[in-house]
């Protein structure tokens, strides 16, 4: 197997545990660079030749040419890492399989439905400066929709995981988001299938270890304390506004060469 020379380039997000808890499950060495997103490090010119949508998590490694290869898109890169390096399967499933269709089908699901829904959520629950009850309603009841069908789908699982006998990236990919449900306004003990995966998933040291990456993963402690909460919303509420605004200007520095 090729060495590695992963450089992860991350912000403590759901999406962004993602990827260290995979390279965590599967014993990657990597580099962590932390991109501070409230001070925009993801729009410079030098993030933005990672990711051209300068969003994390992005990831850069040396290709089989010898050449660097840079990967953006949280579903892409986890697809990347057990695609190239997880040769035991500890987290996937050989490809062309059934099992490694079945993978993709949750891997999209999370990407295409939970992520953007319970992202929205968390945004009209969480962040808007105006409270709007129809998108507070809209996205929570859609979150709660998708997270009843992985609640069924765990309820026949004789594993206990979302495909085949165990853990896969189609796991890991739900774990930062459905852990973080009550940001949302989500409650869930009402999943109870999905709390037990929650908290199986939790248990498992890759999970623990990647889920610190690039800073200490306080989601539950947060929710248990309901004055740091609203602090925390508040601020990060004014700072999502501002990032919208800028990101309604022209951007100069994209119109620029980078050296």
């Amino acid at each position: 197997m090729a060495v590695p020379d992963i450089n992860l380039y991350t912000e403590q997000t759901p999406n962004g545990i993602k990827i260290s808890i995979t390279l965590e499950e599967l014993n990657l060495p990597y580099k962590t660079h932390h991109v501070d997103i409230r001070k925009n490090i993801q729009k410079e010119p030098w993030f933005l030749e990672i990711n051209p949508n300068g969003r994390i998590p992005a990831l850069t490694d040396t290709f089989t040419d010898g050449k660097t290869i840079r990967l953006f898109e949280s579903g892409s890169v986890m697809q990347y890492l057990v695609e190239r390096y997880d040769k035991d399967h500890l987290i996937s499933y050989p490809q062309g399989s059934r099992e490694s269709y079945e993978v993709n089908n949750w891997l999209f699901f999370l990407n295409a439905g939970v992520g953007p829904m319970q992202g929205q959520a968390n945004h009209f629950f969480r962040y808007a400066v105006e409270r709007i009850e129809y998108g507070i309603k809209r996205y929570q009841n859609e979150t709660r929709r998708l997270y009843r069908v992985l609640d069924e789908h765990l309820s026949k699982s004789t594993s206990g995981y979302l495909v085949g006998s165990k853990c896969t990236i189609a796991d890991i990919a739900h774990w930062g988001w459905i852990t973080a449900a009550g940001m949302a306004g989500v409650d869930i003990d009402e999943f109870p299938n999905l709390k037990a995966w929650e908290e199986r998933m939790l248990a498992r040291p890759g999970v623990e270890r990647g889920r610190h990456v690039p800073s200490p993963h306080r989601v539950k402690e947060m929710l248990k304390d309901k004055e740091a909460n609203e602090k925390a919303a508040k601020a990060d509420g004014e700072w999502v506004l501002r990032g919208q605004e800028n990101d309604a200007k022209e951007r100069p520095w994209l119109h620029k060469s980078v050296t």
